[in-house]
């Protein structure tokens, strides 16, 4: 069996690798964090579940800036702002008949990989997993999710070792319902955690988050309405609030980013909203706000 190359070592990464060794599917992690690679050369993913219990699983290890060759198979669960760099990396790698998944958060990723790869290398998936980075190849669950493929010509492949690995698997002919479905909740949760450095379910504690989160929501589903996408929820606050509650102990990605002074993929998210809003003459201002204010607890 070819080894599955996972782009990233970042949280979803870490656990994607680890559920398909856990199924005896090889696993080979690219990234280019230094402290990431070494722990995971050193002892590999460490999964850390509820009780505090850990099992350890072995992945293969390569740098970003030595690429396998002859690549078929690839998930790409780098930030967003990391996709072009992962894009290059890719094409250095990926065999002719290959193909590339991309599982990121926001917007766009599908098509930056496009741009280097091809359209018959790239396909575009979204899954509602999540998992919080403990340390360099340390990860905690964060409740189980779907994971949703478009149709594309080699996704079998893919679809096979996801459903090998326990995952739930959905194939759908347009993704683009789910996708800014995502990015209704991910604009409502993921800068507010960040800013209040709080853990998702927090936000429901507080009148003020609350009506903050059900602004950046409303805000988001009616860029989607003008693009003419229909989203799977009809109450976006609603739908928010629910995905909160759900994963009230998880900490987000965008917190989890900041906490460590990394880049944040602000820009992918509401970013994405301000600038979709711009074009088809919706306002955000909610979004603008988010926006501004990451960068700035950033330093930017």
């Amino acid at each position: 069996m070819d080894s599955l190359l996972i782009v990233g070592t970042g949280a979803l990464a870490n656990l994607f690798a680890a559920r398909f060794v856990a199924a005896n599917i090889p696993v080979t992690v690219m990234g280019n964090w230094p402290e990431g690679l070494t722990a995971l050369r050193e002892r590999g993913v460490i999964l850390v579940g509820g009780d505090g219990s850990e099992k350890t699983f072995k992945v293969d290890v390569v740098s970003g800036d030595e690429p396998p060759s002859a690549v078929k198979l690839a998930l790409v669960l780098v930030k967003s702002w990391q996709t072009e760099r992962a894009a290059k990396q890719l094409g250095r790698c990926l065999d002719p008949d290959g193909l590339a998944l991309t599982l990121q958060n926001g917007i766009g990723n599908r098509e930056k990989l496009v741009e280097t790869l091809g359209i018959g290398r790239a396909a575009l998936g979204v899954t509602t997993s999540g998992a919080t980075l403990l340390g360099p190849g340390r990860v905690r669950p964060g409740g189980e999710g779907i994971i949703s493929l478009e149709e594309h010509p080699q996704i079998n492949k893919l679809d096979s070792l996801f459903t090998q690995a326990g995952f739930e698997v959905d194939r759908m002919e347009n993704l683009d319902s789910l996708v800014w479905g995502k990015l209704v909740v991910n604009t409502s949760i993921n800068p507010l955690t960040a800013l209040l450095r709080v853990a998702n379910g927090k936000l429901l504690e507080s009148e003020s988050a609350r009506s903050l989160m059900a602004a950046a929501a409303r805000e988001t589903a009616q860029v989607a309405a003008k693009l003419g996408v229909s989203l799977p929820f009809d109450d976006p606050a609603l739908a928010a609030r629910d995905v909160a509650r759900r994963t009230a102990g998880n900490h987000s990605s965008m917190l989890q980013d900041v906490n460590r002074g990394a880049p944040t993929e602000i820009d992918a998210i509401c970013g994405a909203v301000v600038r979709a809003g711009g074009e088809l003459g919706v306002p955000t201002p909610i979004n603008r706000t988010f926006l501004l204010l990451v960068r700035a607890a950033v330093g930017r």
